[in-house]
């Protein structure tokens, strides 16, 4: 692995980005994350309609008391195929990792989410969450996701889900009852889904502007 590839946040340090991919941008600028102690990284990544892409990242807490949250917001619509592979690693006791990821897949896109957490025998007291859902619009749509934990450690807090399903009809049947078209039900709900992805991103004009973006999204599916 080259080291333009790496990116390590020394002790103390903290890493915020977002990142909204597009067809001519369809990757993020390192593979790798490296946390010294005490070091923070939020990372958000969003990417809608139109782009193909493989998303692979692994994260390695070195360091003790370093603290990582990734999030994912995906909208496929058409014939896309998104591939995201997280690979988190504990190696050292009294770190926090953080993981979710939402999506919508429709059309003929293909989503696979790959995603892995490592506890390392001597990193007691840490905590991993890693959560994947998905909503699925048709049946020519495919999502795969394997969510995978490997503890060795015996003082810790960790725990994994994942789901895929559908639109919620009682739900559409309730806003329709109150006078919202089903159009417009429809996307309360999938924008609802998706957003709580949106909540992490801390600039206010920068979470505007992908909340713009996953609204054009959704209403094009």
């Amino acid at each position: 692995m080259n080291v333009s590839e790496t990116l390590i946040i020394p002790e103390g340090g903290s890493y915020r980005k977002t990142f909204l991919l597009t067809p001519q941008s369809p990757s993020l600028p390192f593979r790798r994350i490296v946390l010294q102690a005490r070091a923070s990284a939020e990372i958000v990544i969003a990417l809608f309609s139109g782009v193909d892409c493989e998303v692979p990242v692994e994260v390695e807490l070195a360091g003790e008391g370093a603290d990582a949250l990734l999030c994912g917001a995906y909208v496929c619509g058409d014939s896309e195929k998104v591939k995201i592979a997280v690979d988190v690693l504990h190696k050292v006791p009294l770190c926090t990792s953080r993981q979710m990821f939402k999506g919508i897949a429709g059309g003929k896109s293909r989503v696979d989410f790959y995603g892995k957490i490592v506890v390392a025998p001597d990193a007691q007291k840490t905590e991993a969450y890693q959560e994947n859902h998905n909503l699925l619009l048709s049946d020519d749509a495919k999502v795969r996701t394997r969510p995978q934990l490997e503890i060795y450690a015996d003082d810790v807090k960790c725990s994994h889900g994942a789901t895929v399903g559908k639109l919620n009809e009682d739900e559409q049947f309730y806003m329709r009852s109150r006078g919202i078209s089903l159009e417009d039900a429809r996307l309360l709900q999938m924008v609802s889904f998706v957003s709580p992805v949106l909540e992490h991103i801390q600039d206010e004009e920068e979470r505007a502007e992908v909340a713009a973006s996953l609204e054009s999204a959704v209403r094009a599916l």
